[in-house]
């Protein structure tokens, strides 16, 4: 039975990922975990801790597939337009420079997106915004910086002129844009936090984890953001807490400190 060795096997992979399953609500991920394994044709969670020791392809689809890969561009308009009409002519006033953390950025479309949309607002050479995950395989596709239709659909016409350049039947981001972003491997659940943030955006992650978890991650980024600063969550996520953590509700997926 896969469910025998389960203790041991998030023992191992703590110790080859640094990735703490515990943090995660159980049975979702173990019947994530389950279906990899029978994918590979393996019988149990030690025989799928040796391939994945051995096999760098296998270790690489491992991390891939315990975290969640989703994002496009401008994902949930409305909620840019708020950021456009609200949120980012209080983040930029009286501001030369604007720090920037999009946690858990997946494959780079939102901290792009962010970059472009703030456009409107400041030059962009007053923006760094650092994009972290956990993942080395996505981050490596984001630098690239090249996506298709679907993942560009939701980019304002304005934008997608200016910024986005047509390569066969894919779009490459411009440089101005990717030069205002940085990415770097993190693991929210055990690295450090980037300080003195402007804004910290990370949506529709920490739905996966536990309560426990979800509440350390919740106060954390209060601690990185500066007095003033915003949380921009994810449309399926929900902080009940938020008053006791110090911030203030200024819409159902903004929150300032």
């Amino acid at each position: 039975m896969l469910d025998s060795n389960y203790e041991n096997f998030k023992k191992n992979v703590l110790a080859l990922t640094k990735i703490d399953l515990n943090c995660y609500k159980e049975k979702q991920m173990r019947r994530r975990i389950n279906t990899l394994i029978t994918k590979n044709k393996l019988k149990s969670y030690d025989d799928y801790v040796k391939l994945i020791k051995t096999n760098t392809e296998k270790f690489e689809e491992f991390i891939n597939f315990l975290t969640i890969n989703v994002s496009e561009f401008y994902r949930n308009t409305d909620q840019w337009k708020l950021l456009d009409k609200e949120i980012f002519p209080k983040l930029v006033e009286g501001k030369r420079q604007i720090k920037i953390w999009s946690a858990a950025c997946s494959t780079g479309d939102e901290p792009y997106s962010i970059a472009m949309a703030l456009s409107n607002h400041t030059s962009l050479s007053n923006l760094k915004i650092i994009a972290t995950d956990i993942d080395k395989q996505v981050l490596s596709q984001a630098k690239v910086g090249l996506y298709n239709s679907k993942s560009v659909s939701g980019v304002p016409d304005d934008m997608k002129r200016k910024y986005l350049t047509k390569v066969g039947a894919s779009y490459k981001v411009a440089d101005e844009i990717k030069n205002c972003v940085e990415f770097k491997e993190h693991n929210l659940l055990k690295d450090p936090y980037p300080t003195d943030c402007d804004m910290i955006v990370c949506r529709n992650v920490v739905i996966y984890f536990t309560d426990e978890a979800k509440d350390e991650i919740y106060r954390k980024f209060y601690k990185s953001l500066k007095k003033g600063g915003y949380l921009f969550i994810g449309s399926t996520e929900q902080i009940m807490n938020y008053k006791d953590m110090g911030y203030l509700r200024h819409s159902s997926f903004f929150f300032e400190k």
